[in-house]
Order: structure tokens, then C-alpha cells, then sequence
């Protein structure tokens, strides 16, 4: 017999174990499940029912393992909380960005910093990026940075630049550069690195409200079913110590999920905070901070920018600009350098790759790194692999390569991958899903927030239909099925992160760490998925998001 904490009862259970089978109700005790029973409710002699026994009766709604995120900018992302929304929509054109900036300096002292993000140059009727001289007359007595939607670039205003000590002699540094016009004059747009130099000069908030906005921002992922997630830049945000506010907002129980930590290749270089440590160390020293509720990820590269900045290097020039190909941020040998210590050092490397040229360069480094040192279940993996092609593909699954794919691009920028940047060859397969499942590719869906909102559902539903946001079928051939794009929220995602005998799946001994939607994706239209409601989210057995639960206490079976 066994004694239980939490009784779940009449329930849709999808297991999404190997065998995809089904089940009817769910114990759990200690945090972990002790029983699944194919009955709507356990038979009496198998259980103990006590009046410390939480019962939930879900009356036919569907529970699904917790989801897994495997990429976002939660800790990050915090930050958009404060700054001025410049997406589109609801903004048409630059002078609709413009008024918002305008309105913002009506109630922020003159000389005091405007923030903004979101503004897509593509989604703009003028179809190109605002201008210093537009910032300029939007706001001349504040400094003023608007951040593009793919986190990769900016424009910033006069004011902006010469605070940051930025004047027409300026030279591009590693890593990025500054946009000119036609006539050689900086025209305030920021690419990639220059971007991040020049908004440091802006002021942080406080570590208080960074905290508060971390509870909120908490929030939103529970509520979507998120149970364990992954930060996938820890150690790269200005001036601002994100581990440490990590540790802080779980130490105050603002950060209820199991986080899984990407540790920025700076802090792990030799003369840095982690210089010296091997990843073992490193994953000790964040278990014992977090009170083991976050753990080491991996080590976190980048090998482009992104594919609507033209900043993704790709082996074929943008369909869009004939002269423009992309950027590689390392050369090749730097790249293999520092992949080969990472590697060496116990790390399994996380790189962001979203062209096929830049793919191509991530995989010959870890080739040379695996060939000299060969590591068993290294898991090394791939941020984004938006334009993989197949002999790439092919090549991370003889190398052990994972794939964590932001698919939601497909919804948001298919369209403009398919008429603007890729053409339609490349643009109509960006994120091949089924062709990474014909490979036997190991890979995961992501959502990226703040560069698309969190939402696992959202994402299973781009991947089964492959719908655009003009309401195109983008590639159907790279659609996949409803079970394995459920097993790309969760159970892949548990081996992606080493975790797959904690959670992924539902069965005896994991985690209790589980997602409850009002209807069961897999019987749904397709079309449907991304609207059904989440009405819980459990952690270690714990409710920590209600939206309509039944709850009773000792209630007999």
C-alpha cells in the first residue's frame, strides 16, 4: 500500500513514455510519483489515503509531463519589463515608434536614459531600421537605444552614442560594428556587440525590483506549464551580476521552477570568475548557491547573429542582398581554441548557430574537439539550427550533435524568411523538424522570450502545422506529429538537459513535475493546440499555478 501526498484522479494521463501509453489517475509522494494507475481512481487497497493527502480531481482534463524550455532569456528578459515597447504591432511605421519615445520623455527627466525593444525593421512600412537623426528628433535632451526584436542590434540616438563615447572616428570592434550611411556618417544603427557596449551606459534598476519583476516574470512561465527551464545567457547582461540574482530570487522563493543554467563563454575563459574550474566544479558551485534547485547547463557560445538582422552567416548570399552573406563572430581557429578547452575542461558547449555557414563552422569545431578528445553522451548542442541543411543534419547526429530549434520563427518570420531573406528554397524549410526526426537527430522546441513570448503550446502548434503569421503553410513537408512535438517540449527535452531520468515523462520514480490542459493536444484539431487553456502547473508535487483546479483533502478513493 502506498501512502500519498497528492492523489490526481479522473484524468487524461499522456505518459509520453517510450510506449506512449495512457493512464487514468497518479500518486505522488515526496515529490515524486509513486503510482499511475490505468483507473480513473486507484483501488482502495493499493493506496493510503491520510488527512495529509491532497486529492485533485481533474474531471477529464488531459495531465501532460511539466514542459521543458531548453532556450529563453528568462533572467534577462526581466529587463523589457521596464523598457518602451516598440513591436510591431502595435507599431505601423518609425513615426509611430517615434511618438511612443516622444510621450516617454514627457515624464523622464532630461538627460535621464529611454529603453526600448521590440522594433523590427522588416515589419515597418518603411522596411527599414529608424535612424539616429529620427531618435534625434523623437528626443534630443535624452539619450535614447531602441533594441531590435532578434536581441542582435540597435539604434541609438546622438545623445546615446556620445555618452558612450562613440564619434565618427569610431572603428567597428570584434564582434560587431557601427551603421553608416551612404555618405560614411554613423547612422545609429548597432550591430550585434556595439549594441550591448552602447546600452551598458544606461542605467540598471534596482537588485529589489529586479527581484520583483523575476516573481512576475515567474508567473507568466507557470502559467504556460514551464516545470524546469533553461537561461540560456547567464553572465553577458552589463553591468548587472545575473547569476548572483539568480541564487537571490531562489534563495527568496521567487524562482519556483528547476532551472537549468548556460554560463556565458566570458566567466569560463582563464583570468575570469570560472576561469579555473571544470565543469563538474562549476555545476557543484551552482547546486550548492541554489540549494540544488538550478544546475550547469552548459557553456554558452556564439558563432552569428540572426537571420532578420543579416547578421546569421550563411554559405549562400541573403536573397534580399546579393553582396551580404553574414558574419562568423570567431575565426575558425579561435573558435576550435576555445571549444576544444571547453571541452577538454568537462563542458558540454551550447552554440548559437543560426545560418548553415556558421552551423558548418560550429560542427568542424566540434568535430576537432571530439576527435582528439573523445567524450562519450557529450550531448554538445546548437541554439537555433534555423538553417540546417541536410548533410548538416546528418553531421550532428554522427557527432552526437543535439538541435534546440527556435521554431516559433516559422510563425513570426516565415514569410519574410521566404520573400525577404532566404528566398523560397531555404526559407519555406528553416527549422527542418522532420528532417532532423529522419536523422535521428536528438532536438528541441524553444521559444527564445523575449524574442517570441513563452508558450510551449504555441510552439508544439507551429511545429505540427507550420502556419506563418500571413497564414501560409510554411514547408509542410517539415511538419511533424502532435506526439513528437509534445516529446520536443518535454521528454527530449529531459535528455537534451541530462535529466531524463528525473522528468520528461510520467512514470514511477520521476519527478512529479506536471502540466494540466483543459483538452488533450493529441485529440484536438491541430489548428486548436495553441488555444487550449492550462489550467495548473505542479512542481515536486507542488501546485504552484491554479487556474481552476479541483482540489479536495482526503478524499476517499
Amino acid at each position: 500500500m502506498i501512502d500519498l501526498d497528492l492523489l490526481i484522479v479522473n484524468a487524461n494521463v499522456l505518459t509520453l513514455d517510450g510506449e506512449n501509453k495512457n493512464a487514468g489517475s497518479v500518486g505522488v509522494t515526496n515529490g515524486r510519483i509513486t503510482g499511475i494507475w490505468l483507473e480513473q481512481r486507484p483501488p482502495s487497497s493499493e493506496v493510503n489515503i491520510t488527512e495529509r493527502t491532497q486529492c485533485i480531481d481533474l474531471q477529464g482534463a488531459t495531465l501532460l509531463p511539466g514542459f521543458i524550455d531548453t532556450h529563453n532569456h528568462m533572467i534577462s528578459a526581466i529587463m523589457l519589463r521596464q523598457y518602451l515597447d516598440c513591436k510591431s504591432p502595435p507599431n505601423r511605421d518609425i513615426s509611430d515608434i517615434q511618438f511612443r519615445i516622444k510621450q516617454k520623455a514627457l515624464s523622464v527627466e532630461k538627460g535621464n536614459w529611454i529603453v526600448g525593444f521590440g522594433y523590427d525593421d522588416t515589419a515597418l512600412s518603411e522596411m527599414r531600421h529608424p535612424t539616429k537623426k529620427e531618435l534625434d528628433e523623437a528626443a534630443p535632451d535624452h539619450p535614447v537605444i531602441i533594441y531590435h526584436i532578434s536581441g542582435h542590434l540597435g539604434v541609438a540616438n546622438s545623445l546615446a552614442l556620445e555618452l558612450a563615447g562613440v564619434d565618427e572616428q569610431a572603428l567597428d570592434p570584434e564582434g560587431g560594428s557601427f551603421g553608416r550611411d551612404e555618405e560614411g556618417h554613423l547612422n545609429g544603427v548597432l550591430y550585434e556587440g556595439t549594441a550591448q557596449a552602447v546600452g551598458a551606459y544606461a542605467p540598471e534598476p534596482s537588485e529589489q525590483e529586479l527581484l520583483s519583476l523575476i516573481s512576475e516574470e515567474s508567473l507568466s512561465y507557470l502559467s504556460q506549464g514551464i516545470t524546469t527551464n533553461t537561461d540560456a545567457k547567464i553572465g553577458v547582461t552589463n553591468e548587472i551580476d545575473d547569476l548572483e540574482l539568480c541564487f537571490k530570487a531562489i534563495e527568496q522563493e521567487r524562482l519556483p521552477m528547476h532551472m537549468k543554467l548556460m554560463i556565458a563563454s566570458d566567466r569560463l575563459r582563464e583570468g575570469s570568475q570560472m576561469g579555473s574550474m571544470t565543469a563538474n566544479e562549476v555545476d557543484a558551485y551552482i547546486r550548492k548557491r541554489s540549494g540544488g534547485r538550478a544546475s550547469l547547463d552548459s557553456a554558452k557560445m556564439f558563432q552569428d547573429g540572426s537571420i532578420q538582422g543579416l547578421t546569421g552567416a550563411l554559405r549562400e548570399p541573403y536573397f534580399n542582398d546579393p553582396d551580404v552573406s553574414g558574419n562568423l563572430i570567431h575565426a575558425q581557429e579561435e573558435l576550435d581554441a576555445e571549444v576544444k578547452d571547453l571541452h577538454d575542461r568537462g563542458f558540454r558547449i551550447a552554440i548559437h548557430g543560426n545560418g548553415d555557414r556558421a552551423i558548418g563552422s560550429i560542427l568542424d569545431a566540434f568535430e576537432q574537439a571530439i576527435l582528439e578528445n573523445p567524450r562519450p553522451d557529450h550531448r554538445h548542442r546548437i541554439e537555433h539550427a534555423q538553417t540546417a541543411t541536410t548533410e548538416d543534419l546528418i553531421r550532428m547526429h554522427d557527432l552526437g550533435v543535439a538541435a534546440s530549434f527556435f521554431i516559433n520563427h516559422v510563425y513570426y518570420w516565415g514569410d519574410r524568411h521566404e520573400k525577404i531573406f532566404l528566398g523560397p528554397e531555404r526559407g519555406r524549410r528553416v527549422n527542418p523538424l522532420a528532417e532532423a526526426a529522419k536523422h535521428n537527430v536528438l532536438f528541441t522546441l524553444h521559444s527564445d522570450d523575449p524574442v517570441t513570448p513563452i508558450s510551449p503550446l504555441f510552439s508544439v502548434w507551429v511545429a505540427v502545422n507550420r502556419l506563418t503569421s500571413d497564414g501560409k503553410i510554411l514547408g509542410p513537408e517539415q511538419r511533424i506529429d502532435v506526439v513528437t512535438a509534445l516529446r520536443a517540449m518535454t521528454s527530449y527535452g529531459a535528455q537534451l538537459i541530462f535529466e531524463e531520468d528525473e522528468v520528461g515523462t510520467i512514470e514511477l520514480g520521476k519527478r512529479a513535475d506536471f502540466a494540466i490542459v483543459a483538452e488533450d493536444p493529441t485529440s484536438v484539431d491541430p489548428l486548436h493546440i495553441k488555444d487550449i487553456s492550462i489550467l495548473g502547473t505542479l512542481i515536486d508535487g507542488r501546485i504552484v499555478y491554479n487556474n481552476g483546479l479541483t482540489l479536495f483533502k482526503n478524499n476517499l478513493v
